[in-house]
């Protein structure tokens, strides 16, 4: 991070402190500095936004350091995976990793037995375990449209009625039907 980048997560974690909602969207960044976890340590945040930057991986630290999170926005970066420490954030209410380089299903999405909002739409996920998904009853909406999802996913998916589930239309499923 060069001197303004760092001026500018410094600046973002003292708002922080005041409200409660750490914003480090839009900072370019390539990982989630130490200094995060340093600034943030006193700080009970319970919403955090790290979209729209270059980020490749969530450290394991980040559940524990933030176990009290309803909100997490890491839509935007470079991620194809979710560390399972992240079990930890028990409260968690709305996750959006939107527009990453997922190819699978996070298994660590399961344990947040409080998500209402998952929003995994625009990556690469094939196959969902929709069985697990439908044991989720806290859930409202799960976006994943614009996924590869097989036909079978795809299908079971369709399926849900406990909540609502957004799905690009598929051509496969649309010549079945006539």
């Amino acid at each position: 991070m060069a001197g303004r980048g760092v001026t500018k997560v410094v600046n973002r974690c003292e708002q922080a402190k005041e409200n409660r909602r750490l914003d480090l969207s839009e900072c370019q960044l390539t990982q989630i500095p130490d200094a995060v976890y340093l600034l943030m340590r006193n700080t009970e945040l319970e919403t955090c936004d790290i979209s729209l930057n270059l980020i490749r991986r969530v450290p394991a630290k980040f559940g524990t350091k933030f176990p009290h999170l309803m909100e997490l926005h890491i839509n935007g970066n470079k991620l194809t995976s979710l560390p399972d420490e992240l079990r930890d954030m028990h409260s968690l209410k709305v996750l959006d990793i939107s527009c990453n380089s997922f190819e699978s299903f996070p298994s660590v999405i399961f344990t947040f037995n409080k998500l209402r909002n998952l929003n995994v739409e625009d990556n690469s996920i094939t196959d969902v375990d929709t069985s697990r998904l439908q044991s989720m009853t806290s859930l409202v909406e799960v976006n994943l449209q614009d996924n590869p999802l097989t036909l079978t996913s795809y299908r079971s998916l369709m399926e849900i009625r406990l909540y609502t589930v957004l799905l690009t239309p598929q051509d496969k499923e649309l010549d079945s039907v006539d």
